[in-house]
């Protein structure tokens, strides 16, 4: 007869206390920034009355119309550049919804070091390399795809 070993590893209680920290966060901020957008504390790029006309659009029709209408760039505003737009209310949004899907990034650098403390490398050289390969990917460098 086999014995489970139900104990969690102290990697895995500090990535899931990251976790939970991270995820509370995030909702917090998700309530306050959509707090200050149906408010009208912070103006939109897009009007609240003209919303509605766009969301039947693909990605794509919708990010010409909206720079077309009412943002007027040179360029599409695709990938981090809604960073420039964070003091209006529709892109401050986005900031918890980055947040909420960093935290996974945040959690596995948390556990690297522990993981070389107790010699397991493999595991170690793993999640550094998931880490790695995930920011890449957030960060827009790894493009892939036709889009």
């Amino acid at each position: 007869m086999s014995t489970k070993n139900t104990q969690a590893t102290e990697e895995q209680v500090l990535y899931a206390s990251i976790l939970e920290k991270g995820m509370y966060l995030g909702l917090f901020m998700m309530v306050v920034t959509f707090a200050l957008y149906v408010l009208h504390i912070l103006p939109p790029v897009v009007p609240r009355s003209a919303i509605s006309s766009y969301w039947a659009m693909p990605v794509h029709d919708y990010l010409v119309a909206i720079n077309t209408n009412f943002l007027q760039w040179e360029t599409l505003p695709t990938g981090w550049s809604w960073l420039k737009l964070i003091g209006y209310g529709d892109f401050l949004n986005f900031v918890p919804v980055a947040i909420l899907s960093g935290v996974t990034i945040v959690c596995y650098l948390s556990i690297v070091p522990g993981l070389f403390a107790r010699n397991d490398k493999a595991m170690g050289l793993m999640t550094l390399a998931t880490a790695i390969i995930l920011t890449l990917a957030a960060s827009g460098l790894l493009a892939t795809g036709g889009h």
